[in-house]
């Protein structure tokens, strides 16, 4: 009981003092000089597509930035908006970033893509059909030139 009301207090105190130290809740992945950056005047937040984990997150990095850049915010401003656009698998990422261990867009955007993106391609049924005729193609090509 005595450790509850400890911790009750030593909480109240923290709230009241404005103390910087992180919530049991929640804790900003990005440090206190992006946390002090102030949004432009007029900025109105944009709907963003949202990210799962899945689909490639190379076209979802440009059309963040590209939603951003259009509504007047640039570089590290993203950073404190990027959340906006996660959610799932990416979302858990993102929650999971150490507290204050980004200081940058390009910081956020390498460790984004580190994680999310992959050299494997997931090929569709068109592509897998026409590389099929290529092969063939190709070997046509190469019996004829053989036989000359």
């Amino acid at each position: 009981m005595d450790q509850l009301k400890e911790f009750i207090e030593g909480t109240i105190r923290r709230k009241i003092e404005g103390s910087s130290e992180s919530s049991l809740t929640y804790s900003k992945p990005y440090t206190p000089r992006i946390d002090s950056l102030k949004m432009p005047m007029g900025y109105q937040p944009s709907k963003f597509q949202q990210f799962d984990g899945k689909g490639n997150p190379k076209q979802h990095v440009t059309h963040f930035v590209e939603t951003c850049n259009n509504a007047g915010t640039y570089a590290d401003h993203l950073v404190k908006q990027f959340v906006q656009s996660l959610k799932g698998n990416a979302f858990d990422w993102y929650t999971d970033l150490e507290v204050g261990s980004i200081d940058g867009w390009e910081q956020l955007e390498q460790e984004f893509l580190n994680r999310f993106y992959s050299t494997r391609r997931t090929v569709n049924m068109v592509e897998l059909t026409n590389s099929r005729q290529w092969k063939k193609s190709q070997s046509l090509i190469i019996s004829i030139g053989g036989g000359i």
